[in-house]
């Protein structure tokens, strides 16, 4: 998902939660609360009558070997069922994020005389193009392909496969560089990458080119827009339960070569200005092994589907214009959109998530409102105390604004997000691993932190998953920040600055 700007009207705007928050919200929290309250009732009970036994008749038991045999078996028999139906932890190891060679940067001053060159935009066009790239956020060091730095474009079928190779393998070959996983040993790989679905398609790529074990599960996703890294990581998990003891990977990419929009409609050409190249690999596993050198542990994925509303379903919408001309168009409704998609989302994670406490608080709040029309704001629950880090999607510098807002969060607190639209303007799915990268880089990960990645989607998707730390996290050989950290954050106006060429390295503690 990507959005440039808030259109103007009501309709540009997220809805404010203050005043949207449904009864839904409430029922779910209790649901949940109401579980743990059982849960706690029922091991206090257990532990009153274990202590009262103890206590009162344990000369009588010492003499009663069949009461001590059945409780003993109730007692393994419970023990193995838990041990056997609870989930299985699932570990991320390691995960990578692609940098591309610096001569494919496109600075705003090469991308004007580009458009000039290029002979396939008429003057409005380019114009309307470069304002919305100076007001997205982006900065003077994110990634074309090769094929938009010829003049003019030569976008090709075997340029497309050019370009997602190098991103996929790339970040493939540092992952398994850095975690020493022998690619054979792999398990499950589910690759996702929304415009471009060749044959074969692109875990049969990676499996070619890394001699995967002919009997991996491999999956393809296509079409899913901006959070289908999330879902990839959630169809990972899950398969992680099924299967013991292996490593799956998830590979997470866009494709630009072969979707450049060459026409001249203003809800297709966005795409042009924001997305850029950029690829994720993560490695995840369910071996207790690696629980020692893991980074996180994946806590929930929550994911909400709105296309069953028509808006929502074309909001981000793949077609041709008058002319043929093949693009992705960006619904004026879609920050609205992309709300409702989050309200819905948070209303089934907010229970999963946050203290017992802010569930009360807001709950008591919503009573005393429905029972004596109180006239002051619900109150909001604050994803402050339930999350350390946000790494929300770096569609565009609106969909940012609006979220800070509307979720009352600190500059601190989407600085990730900023930063990496900056540095690498949106990588679509693989954004959220930049941003991740960008914490571990400035040295804020620590044990036990907990991370919200949040992403939106074509369809239209909301989707957030929940990491825990396992340790004090550092960034991994050759980062995506290794040689810039230093600069960032760079000062955001109207327009984010470019970081300084002359600054000097400040200390990763933050």
């Amino acid at each position: 998902m990507a959005q440039a700007r808030s259109p103007a009207g009501p309709s540009g705007q997220l809805p404010d939660l203050s005043h949207s928050v449904k009864l839904e919200y409430a029922r779910l929290g209790c649901r949940y609360l109401i579980n743990h309250i059982l849960a706690l009732l029922l091991i206090s009970l257990v532990a009153a009558v274990a202590i009262e036994a103890l206590s009162t008749q344990w000369l009588d038991l010492a003499y009663d070997l069949v009461s001590v045999l059945v409780v003993f078996a109730v007692v393994v028999l419970g023990s193995t069922v838990y041990l056997m139906t609870r989930p299985r932890p699932v570990y991320l190891v390691d995960y990578a994020c692609h940098v591309p060679p610096h001569e494919l940067q496109i600075p705003l001053q090469l991308l004007k005389e580009r458009y000039r060159k290029f002979g396939t935009f008429d003057e409005l066009t380019a114009e309307f193009q470069l304002k919305v790239i100076e007001r997205s956020g982006l900065g003077e060091e994110t990634y074309a392909p090769e094929a938009m730095h010829s003049v003019p474009p030569r976008p090709s079928m075997a340029l497309a496969r050019e370009e997602t190779e190098q991103v996929m393998f790339g970040a493939l070959d540092a992952l398994f560089e850095n975690t020493a996983v022998n690619p054979k040993d792999v398990g499950v790989l589910v690759v996702n990458c929304s415009l471009f679905n060749p044959v074969p398609s692109l875990s049969a790529m990676i499996v070619n080119r890394y001699k995967l074990r002919s009997t991996v599960r491999s999956f393809n996703l296509g079409g899913m827009g901006c959070s289908a890294g999330v879902l990839a990581v959630g169809l990972a998990g899950d398969l992680l339960q099924v299967h013991q003891a292996t490593y799956a990977v998830v590979v997470s990419t866009e494709n630009i070569t072969q979707n450049w929009y060459a026409g001249s409609r203003k809800s297709m050409l966005i795409a042009n200005c924001l997305f850029r190249v950029g690829g994720a690999a993560v490695l995840l596993s369910n071996r207790l092994a690696d629980r020692r050198r893991a980074k996180y542990r994946l806590v929930h994925v929550v994911r909400t589907h709105r296309g069953a509303d028509d808006k929502a379903y074309r909001c981000v919408y793949q077609e041709q214009d008058d002319d043929g001309n093949v693009g992705v168009s960006l619904s004026r409704d879609l920050t609205a959109i992309a709300g409702g998609a989050l309200k819905a989302n948070i209303t089934t994670l907010g229970p999963l998530v946050l203290p017992v406490s802010e569930q009360l608080l807001f709950l008591a709040k919503l009573v005393a409102k429905k029972l004596w029309s109180d006239k002051t704001k619900p109150h909001i629950p604050d994803f402050k105390r339930a999350f350390d880090h946000f790494c929300i999607h770096a569609g565009g510098r609106a969909v940012i604004d609006e979220l800070e807002k509307n979720l009352e969060l600190r500059p601190v607190d989407v600085e990730a997000s900023r930063m990496t639209l900056h540095r690498f303007g949106n990588t679509s799915s693989s954004s959220i691993w930049y941003e991740l990268a960008y914490i571990e880089a400035k040295g804020r990960m620590r044990k036990g932190h907990r991370v919200w990645q949040i992403a939106f989607g074509s369809g239209f998707k909301c989707n957030s998953a929940v990491w825990q730390a396992l340790r004090n996290v550092k960034p991994s050989p050759h980062g995506p920040w290794e040689d810039c950290i230093h600069r960032y954050p760079v000062q955001t106006c109207h327009r984010i600055a470019s970081p300084r060429q002359d600054a000097q390295p400040q200390p990763q503690q933050h």
